[in-house]
């Protein structure tokens, strides 16, 4: 049994809290701020994780599961990929009904020097992908990702996303401590890549 948070719920749906690592460095990251979501602490103290330490958790909360589940937490879970992918065919096989959805950086692909969006193809639904800007200069400010060209990497995986036929939304930050987005060029991006586009506006203190 573990003794760190997982699984955990947020407005009325179940999360996934794979990994504490990340390829960005956000500035407007809730997790620089507080340990928690909505009072589950989900700083991890070991990131040798299991597909079957996550199954445990979410099969505690069982009774909680609502139409969602999604992978997202204090960390890119798509650095987590292989656990991802077992958590995942294991949801599908015993609760055919969920829809699941991965929020996402878009950097899987330069980690793993190859296209992993085809892997997930029937085990991931959808893909949020954290565009962040509408060009490089912009993205880096807002992401600080800890490689080069991390904005195009970003982009293709979108295009990837959207060319294997998985519903996929580029999403922004909006009004991080009074910075604005031009909204219609980010919308533009993400629709010429493929993907849906949603505007998350930035919550000071968290959830």
């Amino acid at each position: 049994m573990t003794d760190y948070n997982l699984v955990y719920t947020l407005d009325g749906k179940v999360y996934i809290n794979l990994t504490n690592s990340c390829t960005n460095d956000c500035i407007f990251c809730i997790r620089s701020i507080k340990d928690d979501v909505v009072g589950a602490n989900l700083f991890l103290n070991t990131e040798n994780v299991s597909a079957d330490d996550v199954i445990e958790q979410l099969e505690a909360l069982k009774d909680k599961l609502s139409d969602e589940i999604i992978f997202c937490g204090y960390g890119e879970p798509m650095l987590k990929l292989d656990v991802l992918k077992q958590v995942a065919k294991y949801i599908k096989e015993k609760y055919p009904d969920k829809k699941l959805r991965v929020n996402t950086n878009g950097h899987a692909n330069y980690v793993y020097k190859r296209n992993v969006v085809p892997e997930l193809k029937g085990l991931i639904d959808e893909f949020s992908v954290s565009l962040n800007g509408e060009d490089e200069k912009e993205y880096n400010e807002l992401s600080k990702p800890n490689f080069e060209n991390a904005y195009e990497e970003v982009k293709k995986f979108i295009k990837a996303c959207a060319d294997a036929d998985i519903n996929v939304t580029a999403t922004v930050v909006e009004g991080y401590k009074g910075r604005h987005l031009n909204l219609n060029k980010c919308e533009e991006i993400a629709k010429s890549l493929g993907a849906k586009f949603r505007v998350r506006e930035w919550i000071e203190n968290g959830y």
